[in-house]
């Protein structure tokens, strides 16, 4: 774990003890709140909370910030549940959507709605219905969505030339995804076809299960839902992604370099990595964004992932300090600063709306518009209930790296991916 400290320092003990004969008298002044800020991914989102940290610091010198930091979302919540425990809670967490219902259920989430309705009318702040339900989970309003996203296809388009692709009509189904991505794969010198985020977590998985106009459990929650034919084609999918597609078994971070150095023709990512993908491809090829396919073209849905911020907070001074935090964060300029610095999509309808934020910057950048134009499409990413919600998580990627390593086929795999997720499921009556 990294931690990062805030801007200012404390002056050495010693140093301020010898200057004391000779001060002037002292002024009074405000004592300074400190608060502990956790956040996940620090490869995407560093940069946006450093930004928002810096203008926030200018707004509020009496509020010192610390944050902590962990490499993903599951680490992040088995950080926190780990020190609910021990009374070692940050202030403020900034969880993946589907970790909350956790932390909400466990009474560890705040409800936010009585702070929210002091301030009035949350619409007239930004916060619309759609995006309060992203942070709704056992009744009460566990969190504020920080930052939204789904999934979308990069491409190289100098390789799609070479491989007889039009950069500027990229297949928009999977079929002709997977014909293309074969092309490229056979250009040889070393050069891979595709690459499939399905490691991690279950966030990519769900993409092509909601593609195909799937779901994770039943309505009332007691089973399993992907067990039947959505569940099999996008298992199915993935092997042929293999197959046809030439993708190869590698982690997240070996295919992003891969695709950064021109080695790898098309990868399938959330659009935070927007940001960080243009500066990986610097000057070696055209990169190109465009929208994710689907299984299945009526039913198919895309996920929405991404970060709500949690306030646990006890004392009143840093829950009033963790607050204001996470009020800026989220609002229409701490969303423009967290747009321009990653590649995810606004939680705050006055930062979409109101030109000054971000019209002119998507008109400028047009590899980041893809993932708004899917919003339609999109819906919450799915939390599994109960207490075994990450162990749910590992067990799908698990079992779907069976299919990618070729061990085994969709149609043994899926009965296991069922079987050992619903003996993870909360007992119910």
């Amino acid at each position: 774990m990294t931690f990062t400290l805030g801007r200012r320092k404390a002056l050495a003990l010693p140093l301020a003890t010898l200057a004391a004969p000779l001060a002037a008298p002292r002024i009074a002044r405000a004592a300074e709140t400190e608060i502990t800020v956790h956040y996940a991914q620090p490869f995407i989102y560093k940069d946006s909370y450093d930004a928002i940290m810096a203008e926030f610091a200018k707004r509020e010198p009496g509020i010192k910030v610390n944050f902590i930091n962990t490499p993903n979302y599951e680490e992040g919540a088995q950080l926190l549940l780990r020190q609910a425990g021990t009374g070692q809670l940050p202030d403020l967490s900034y969880q993946g959507f589907n970790r909350l219902r956790v932390f909400a259920e466990r009474g560890i989430a705040q409800d936010l709605t009585p702070l929210l309705r002091e301030e009035g009318d949350p619409a007239k702040a930004g916060y619309t219905p759609n995006m309060l339900a992203l942070g709704q989970f056992g009744g009460i309003q566990a969190g504020l969505a920080y930052a939204a996203s789904n999934p979308v296809t990069y491409y190289n388009a100098d390789l799609v030339r070479r491989a007889g692709g039009d950069p500027d009509n990229f297949p928009k189904d999977w079929n002709g995804v997977l014909e293309l991505a074969g092309k490229i794969h056979r250009l040889g010198d070393g050069i891979e076809g595709m690459w499939y985020t399905w490691n991690g977590d279950d966030w990519m998985f769900s993409a092509l299960l909601f593609g195909a106009g799937g779901r994770m459990l039943t309505p009332d929650e007691r089973d399993v839902a992907f067990g039947g034919p959505e569940g099999l084609n996008a298992l199915r999918l993935i092997d042929r992604m293999v197959k046809e597609g030439g993708m190869p078994n590698l982690t997240a971070a070996a295919a992003r370099q891969a695709f950064g150095a021109g080695k790898l023709g098309m990868i399938f990512q959330t659009t935070a990595l927007v940001r960080g993908t243009v500066a990986a491809a610097g000057e070696n090829f055209t990169l190109r964004t465009t929208e994710m396919p689907v299984i299945d073209a009526q039913k198919g849905r895309l996920p929405t992932g991404g970060a709500a911020g949690m306030l646990t907070a006890k004392d009143p001074a840093k829950r009033a300090a963790a607050w204001k935090f996470l009020r800026f964060s989220t609002s229409p300029e701490g969303q423009a600063m967290m747009v321009k610095n990653t590649g995810y999509l606004p939680c705050n309808q006055i930062a979409i709306d109101d030109p000054q934020y971000l019209a002119a910057f998507y008109k400028a950048n047009p590899l980041f518009v893809p993932a708004v134009r899917q919003i339609p499409i999109s819906v919450p990413w799915y939390a599994f209930p109960g207490s075994n919600s990450v162990r749910v998580t590992q067990t799908m990627v698990d079992n779907i790296a069976r299919v990618v390593e070729q061990k085994a086929t969709p149609e043994q795999v899926l009965p296991d991916m069922v079987a050992e997720v619903r003996r993870l499921l909360p007992r119910k009556g």
